[in-house]
């Protein structure tokens, strides 16, 4: 009997210091890669933290790569299901010649100031892009960024934001807001989905992991924890395929009718630039990558984005250790963390099963 309560954490700290636990006991291989100019909100250093039980790197034919964290906040997430493989024994289950590599926190100070983005506005899963080769333009985030990045979070101007969002949703639909919202863009640093000018410092490291862990390999299967769309504790695995040819088909055979697809008009994500995936391009463009996003649903999407549009306003002109700004930083919790038993259990029943598939699918 499995208890998934006890692996999930109150905070970054308690994240790392379970994850950091569980990967002890279990004989992995740790690694930790300190932020050199970020820290947590009472001074404390951030860690990226990656276990590895298995094959040693360059030994390994076969790899399952989980990440967390890639966007803070909901790292809560995928922490407590890697603190679950550890303590479930996952690795014993792993072919021969396969190994298991977790990167916990990927993105530590978004996880550890509850935020979306890193140190800098940027979101982790817009930045990977070749920056050298410029930056596309976003024009339908152009036209409704002045009503998410207010100065005044109380007021007329906030009412009047609302307004022009509802009219907008009114006249193109739901869908067509959030896809112009989420898409990512290059042009605005004080706004949403910001995808940065230059790789951040979690994009070099993690470009860092997958030279480490995963060079060399001729498969892996990757899982990235994501969490703030879809019905309450429900699982979407999205499709993203970018430059690996024949992903997307795998995926399908492996986790069966779970799996949608942006491009193609199926799931809840619209399409996006700059995902975790590029990171793999360049270093192991040899090796067959299948990678996923397993999307856990919270709340309804206008509340979600709106607790985002509320952190960056925070962020921007507000006092975080303000009554409002406390009342803030709970929205935006809340938005990304189902912190319930119910919630917790269905995650991990999902995320349990999905991994068992991954290694299965690594085996055709």
């Amino acid at each position: 009997m499995t208890h998934p309560e006890s692996w999930f954490a109150a905070d970054y700290a308690d994240a790392r210091t379970k994850f950091l636990g569980s990967a002890t006991a279990a004989d992995a291989t740790v690694t930790s890669y300190r932020h050199p100019q970020a820290q947590q909100p009472n001074g404390d250093d951030l860690f990226v933290d990656v276990a590895r039980l298995g094959p040693l790197p360059r030994e390994a034919d076969l790899i399952v790569l989980a990440s967390s964290g890639t966007h803070g906040v909901e790292g809560f997430c995928g922490s407590g299901c890697q603190v679950g493989v550890l303590e479930t024994s996952l690795a014993d289950r792993l072919p021969e010649g396969c190994a298991l590599v977790l990167v916990h926190a990927i993105n530590p100070h978004g996880f550890a100031w509850l935020r979306r983005v890193n140190e800098d506005n940027i979101d982790l899963n817009r930045n990977n892009i070749d920056h050298e080769l410029g930056h596309p333009a976003n024009l339908q985030y152009d036209e409704v960024h002045s009503w998410l990045a207010i100065a005044q979070w109380e007021g007329l101007e906030k009412q009047k934001a609302d307004e022009a969002i509802m009219s907008f949703i009114a006249k193109r639909g739901l869908f067509a807001f959030q896809a112009a919202v989420s898409g990512g863009q290059y042009d605005h640093p004080d706004g949403l989905f910001f995808g940065g000018r230059a790789l951040s410092w979690s994009a070099q490291t993690w470009r860092a992991i997958i030279n480490e862990h995963c060079r060399g390999a001729k498969k892996v299967a990757y899982l990235d924890f994501h969490t703030g769309l879809g019905k309450y504790g429900a699982c979407e695995i999205i499709s993203v395929e970018g430059n690996n040819r024949g992903s997307d088909d795998r995926a399908r055979r492996w986790y069966g009718n779970d799996v949608k697809s942006p491009e193609k008009n199926e799931s809840l994500s619209a399409v996006v630039t700059g995902s975790m995936e590029n990171g793999f391009r360049d270093i192991a463009a040899n090796t067959e990558v299948t990678a996923v996003a397993l999307e856990y649903g919270t709340k309804p999407v206008l509340d979600v984005l709106d607790a985002l549009r509320a952190d960056n306003w925070l962020h921007l002109h507000g006092d975080i250790d303000s009554d409002l700004g406390k009342a803030i930083k709970k929205q935006i919790r809340d938005a990304f963390y189902g912190d319930t038993p119910e919630w917790k259990q269905m995650i991990w029943d999902t995320a349990n099963r999905v991994l068992d598939q991954a290694v299965s699918g690594l085996s055709e």
